[in-house]
């Protein structure tokens, strides 16, 4: 029996525009197996799974110029540019309650992609209960140099981009054989090399971290061209059909709700090929 996946590219406020893919998933009633999710695409995807459409956008609207909420202010107050206390117990508990219990109801695996610092390697973490797991998702969505690492049961994590942006060679390894692809980036960007200095300062008693760092473009651009080739074959990609200039941490409602808007209008154009896919 086929199984089928979502895999979830991350980066930053970027991923508004899986948010608003996930958001058309849902209203067809896009079933899935399992879901893998990348930084944002984690702390997003979580959102499909308790069927909670429209939340991340109402929630990142509502909270755009709350300085607990993530930017420089909570970044000097706290060394985190994500507000831990405030993402990650007053907004998923107070300010915009997640449905918890639809999300340990659901029969979709979840799985969230952190970066073992002391390693450099990815670990594809099985999210069984969200509440106590809490912390692997705040690992993925772990910026380096802008985030304290995480620490859970004595190693220390951060971003899952760093290791695996796009985990579509670890589905298929585990088995799953229909793949639906969402990136946040265009079909044809590609990473550049840049100079890792600021990472040498911060993380030079990590090695292999830094040498995973290094090595980043040249896996991601590897993987970029896999899926680019196996588009509608072996996988089925969404990804945005128009540049749109958004930051990692974005202050711009109007580009915000771009962004969102493009993903809704690309999964919307797509979706009879999508359903044809997964036939």
């Amino acid at each position: 029996m086929k199984k089928t996946i979502l895999v979830l590219e991350g980066g930053g406020l970027r991923g508004i525009y899986t948010a608003g893919v996930l958001d058309v998933l849902l209203e067809n009633h896009i079933q899935v197996d399992a879901v893998v999710g990348v930084s944002a695409g984690a702390l997003f995807g979580i959102n499909y799974i308790s069927k909670q459409k429209g939340r991340v956008l109402r929630y990142n609207l509502d909270n755009l110029h709350n300085k607990h909420y993530m930017g420089l202010y909570s970044l000097i107050t706290t060394g985190n540019i994500m507000n831990k206390d405030f993402c990650f117990d007053t907004l998923v508990h107070e300010k915009d309650p997640f449905d918890f219990h639809a999300f340990q109801k659901s029969k979709i695996k979840f799985y969230c992609v952190v970066t073992n610092v002391e390693t450099g390697k990815p670990e594809y973490i099985e999210i069984k209960d969200l509440e106590n797991q809490m912390e692997y998702l705040r690992a993925s969505g772990s910026m380096p140099i802008v985030s304290k690492m995480v620490e859970i049961d004595g190693k220390k994590y951060l971003d899952g981009g760093i290791s695996d942006s796009v985990p579509i060679e670890w589905a298929i390894k585990k088995g799953y054989d229909r793949i639906i692809v969402v990136e946040t980036r265009m079909k044809e960007y590609r990473k550049k090399e840049k100079s890792i200095f600021l990472f040498q300062l911060f993380y030079r008693k990590y090695p292999q971290f830094l040498s995973t760092i290094q090595s980043r473009p040249k896996e991601y651009n590897k993987t970029k061209k896999y899926i680019v080739r196996e588009d509608k074959k072996s996988c089925f990609v969404i990804r945005p059909s128009r540049f749109i200039k958004i930051k990692r941490v974005e202050k711009n409602k109007k580009k915000i709700l771009e962004m969102y808007q493009l993903g809704v209008e690309d999964t919307h154009k797509c979706m009879n090929l999508l359903k044809d896919y997964l036939k």
